[in-house]
């Protein structure tokens, strides 16, 4: 007789386009109001998408997260996966989940939640290759409708990370009679979900509008009426606007801009870890200086990794030589808090290369997507000249920047800061599948490839995490790329608001409550 596994009890997790423009707007603000319901988040990016499944950036799903729900969710406490759309499930079979879901959710439309729509939902992303974050959800081959409020979702092998995969970025439950009766492209413009907060207005890189949800089936948010996520690309105005009362949350806070926030009569600066690791992607395409790993090793070599974090970072960062951080499944402690650092080998390794005399190369940044991007990449330019390196930065507002990697257009460098909503191995070092990357870094590594294979459908998770681990050894020894520090995060906030990031970057407004 099969048990249900009731997610009242959960699962803990193994180691812990829219241009619906509604006129201009102007992006100044007056102070607020002690009684006002408005919740003012500044942000230095616009959002990408209202499409769920397109996009793999963080600052796009802190909003998205509002408007929609996953089947499951990840505690940011604990590190359970919790009940969210889902009742409960029950895994049958190492490649099939039967999952149960809540009765009388409702979308903002007010259509009802049933199987249909996760069937919709995760099979468009796992057999949509065109989809960004497809690669994470292909390993789903069908879901299969039991009935109203029952499905089941067969994967083509077995996926050790199927829960974590389903309660993270581009997992979002969509609305599938209404996308089906009046196509994606209304859908983007008129988005619906079953979230706390449903859609009121984006003007593109100004702000997007929020109303409360009055039916929501946790029960309505009685803090907030709206939220408003506006845009402020530069840091100085985002940090005047939060002084002078304009918004209720400032994010990205520079170490230039701590004190100011700290001394200035209500707000404070409230800080965590992220799962962020800030990285530089080097070109292994044959033709390319950075196709020969004595090279990869000589730019890494240059850096001096603590001297960015002490810096320009005030010590808010951990130099790394993992993409994999603690807390995630596959950790290699080894690789965590730890740098490279010798010029001298690194000149001689760049002789051996045949580049006694160094080289110039083109390094793309984006500038105000992460905490001192553009700093790092002038500092670390400024590194490789020590080598004999010249390297041209080209500094890129973030839709260019994404749109110039996706398209392949890339040339020897960029500067790319990556979290990990899974908080497993699999989705960090999948940066490193040579398929994935063909055209756009080209790096391949034969035995890499077959250990993340492995470890994909590897149902041990003892077996599973070392394989994570000799993988991320051999990455190191290879210097596939350059990997500088994990990521804190420095949020201006309120002295109105109790307000506390979470490692994930995400932004929770249920969570956030007036003092």
């Amino acid at each position: 007789m099969r048990k249900w596994v009731g997610l009242a009890s959960s699962i803990l997790l193994t180691v812990g386009l829219l241009a619906a423009c509604n006129g201009e707007e102007s992006s100044t603000s007056t102070p607020k109001k002690e009684d006002d319901r408005t919740l003012t988040i500044a942000m230095g990016t616009d959002m990408v998408t209202f499409d769920v499944h397109n996009h793999v950036n963080t600052s796009t799903e802190a909003i998205h997260v509002n408007m929609f729900n996953y089947l499951f969710k990840r505690d940011n406490e604990t590190g359970e996966i919790l009940p969210d759309l889902a009742e409960g499930y029950e895994k049958i079979d190492d490649k099939t989940w039967e999952v149960k879901l809540k009765e009388g959710v409702t979308f903002h439309n007010g259509e009802t939640l049933d199987s249909e729509d996760v069937k919709f939902s995760l099979e468009r992303v796992a057999h949509d290759s065109t989809l960004l974050d497809h690669i994470n959800y292909n390993s789903i081959k069908e879901v299969q409708v039991i009935d109203e409020l029952t499905i089941r979702i067969i994967t083509n092998e077995p996926d050790p990370a199927l829960l974590n995969r389903i309660s993270r970025i581009a997992s979002s439950i969509l609305p599938s009679e209404y996308i089906e009766e009046n196509g994606m492209d209304y859908f983007l413009e008129n988005p619906v979900g079953t979230g706390p907060f449903k859609f009121s207005k984006w003007v593109r890189d100004d702000r997007i509008v929020l109303e409360v949800y009055d039916d929501y089936f946790e029960g309505k948010n009685e803090e907030w009426d709206e939220v408003v996520f506006r845009v402020i690309p530069e840091n100085s105005t985002r940090v005047s606007e939060l002084l002078t009362g304009g918004v209720d949350i400032a994010t990205n806070m520079p170490p230039s801009e701590w004190k100011r926030i700290e001394d200035n009569d209500g707000t404070h600066l409230s800080q965590g870890t992220s799962n962020r690791t800030m990285m530089i992607f080097l070109r292994s395409t044959e033709g390319y200086p950075t196709s020969d790993p004595r090279v990869r090793e000589a730019l890494d070599l240059a850096i001096d990794n603590k001297a960015i974090t002490d810096n320009l970072l005030n010590g808010a960062g951990i130099p790394t030589i993992t993409r994999v951080a603690p807390g995630n499944f596959g950790f290699a402690e080894d690789l965590y808090d730890t740098y490279n650092y010798d010029v001298e080998k690194a000149k001689k390794l760049l002789a051996e290369a045949g580049y006694p005399d160094g080289f110039e190369m083109t390094f793309h940044s984006p500038k105000g997507r992460y905490l001192q991007d553009a700093e790092i990449a002038e500092m670390v330019a400024g590194m490789w000249t020590a080598i004999g390196v010249k390297a041209n930065v080209e500094f890129m507002e973030w839709s260019s920047f994404v749109e110039l990697r996706n398209s392949g257009k890339n040339k020897d460098a960029y500067l790319l800061a990556l979290g990990n909503s899974m908080f497993d191995a699999a989705n960090a070092l999948d940066w490193y599948n040579y398929e994935r990357f063909k055209g756009q870094i080209d790096y391949y590594n034969e035995e890499v490839e077959g250990l993340l294979a492995a470890a994909a459908q590897n149902m041990d998770p003892e077996e599973r995490a070392q394989q994570y681990i000799k993988a991320q050894h051999l990455l190191a020894e290879d210097t596939a790329h350059i990997v500088l520090h994990q990521e804190s995060i420095n949020v201006g906030v309120s002295d109105a608001i109790d307000y506390t990031p979470t490692m994930d970057e995400i932004i929770y407004v249920d969570s956030i409550n007036k003092k």
